[in-house]
């Protein structure tokens, strides 16, 4: 029994916890009711009387020091705990802040916007409607034939169902028009999908188009509106002229140009050297497309007219490839 007791010695004096792992298997080996003391202190009644008090002073100075070092080691294991975790949260003062990114508003959805505010100035409402429409609202009631070049397949995305995607936001106008009477004067910004893709023209793009129908509605009317809204977005030095078009839904139409705004209407590569850019088409609304939502077009005349959001955003920020508004590119968007 003594040597056992000189090993516990050995033992309790070079043992060295470094983790928790390590501490309980130390009082799993020496403190436990199959562990080394148990079993000392077991085998005492079998010793000499005359050895008992000495081994019994012993083993209760080895019980002592083995529970020293489990409360020792605890201490230990439990202070290198809490300062790893102090270290993972330490704030170092004299270090630089980090940079945090935050989201910001696309440049597309900062022109619609802009578009938004300068006609809500100008008396208008902002009208919504489903992008996914019938052949009616997307085509018969704007005045397109069955042959219309529009409503062939490689133009038009259409769905199984019979229906289609939403070549423009017009049938936003014709569900106005059938649900409310005139006076109306809205705009319909939104998202439109057409079989198109280069460097100006993607599959998915977004619209703003405008309506005004009521009693003695003019060209002249028009005219004003356009005028205000484009010298407010683009600024009061730059010429605006209307030139003769064709629109299956408007009669008499117009395309609308606006002096370059890269060169300032001196002629460059982008104005094609004309110093002059397209930047929306416009009408009257065709007496068509007003008796199509059973409107007395001998009563009731109006306006419309319809941009490309991205085109506006392009011809704004300088921009010469529609695509880098899809990309995600931070480094592109980071500009706005």
């Amino acid at each position: 029994m003594q040597n056992k007791i000189k090993e516990l010695e050995l033992l309790l004096s070079s043992i060295r916890i470094k983790s928790s792992e390590q501490l309980d298997d130390f009082k799993k080996q020496v403190m436990s009711k199959t562990g080394i003391l148990t079993g000392l202190l077991s085998e005492l009644k079998n010793q000499p009387a005359e050895l008992k008090p000495d081994l019994g002073r012993k083993l209760n100075e080895l019980k002592q020091t083995a529970a020293e070092i489990v409360k020792r080691a605890a201490t230990e294991i439990e202070g290198a705990r809490l300062a790893d975790k102090a270290l993972e949260t330490l704030i170092d003062p004299t270090l630089p802040g980090r940079e945090h990114y935050i989201g910001s508003i696309h440049p597309i959805s900062q022109i619609q916007h802009k578009i938004e505010q300068i006609f809500k100035g100008l008396g208008f409402e902002i009208a919504a409607g489903p992008e996914i429409e019938d052949e009616h609202h997307n085509f018969e009631a704007l005045n397109m034939a069955a042959d219309h070049p529009a409503r062939d397949m490689q133009d038009t995305f259409y769905l199984s169902t019979g229906n289609l995607l939403r070549t423009h936001t017009s049938p936003v106008q014709i569900r106005l028009m059938e649900r409310k009477k005139p006076p109306i004067r809205a705009i319909m910004p939104g998202t439109v999908y057409r079989r198109d893709d280069d460097v100006s023209h993607t599959p998915m793009f977004h619209q703003v188009e405008g309506l005004m129908v009521d009693t003695d509605i003019r060209f002249s009317d028009l005219k004003g509106v356009l005028f205000e809204f484009l010298h407010e977005l683009f600024g009061p030095e730059h010429k605006v002229r209307l030139r003769p078009s064709y629109f299956p839904f408007t009669e008499p139409s117009a395309e609308v140009d606006i002096s370059c705004v890269i060169c300032g209407g001196k002629g460059c590569n982008v104005c094609k050297h004309t110093g002059w850019i397209e930047i929306l088409g416009a009408g009257m609304v065709h007496k068509n497309v007003l008796e199509a939502v059973d409107y007395d077009s001998a009563k009731y005349t109006g306006f419309a007219f319809g941009m490309g959001i991205e085109r506006i955003a392009m011809l704004y920020y300088g921009i010469d490839n529609i695509h880098l508004f899809f990309e995600n590119d931070l480094k592109f968007l980071k500009q706005f």
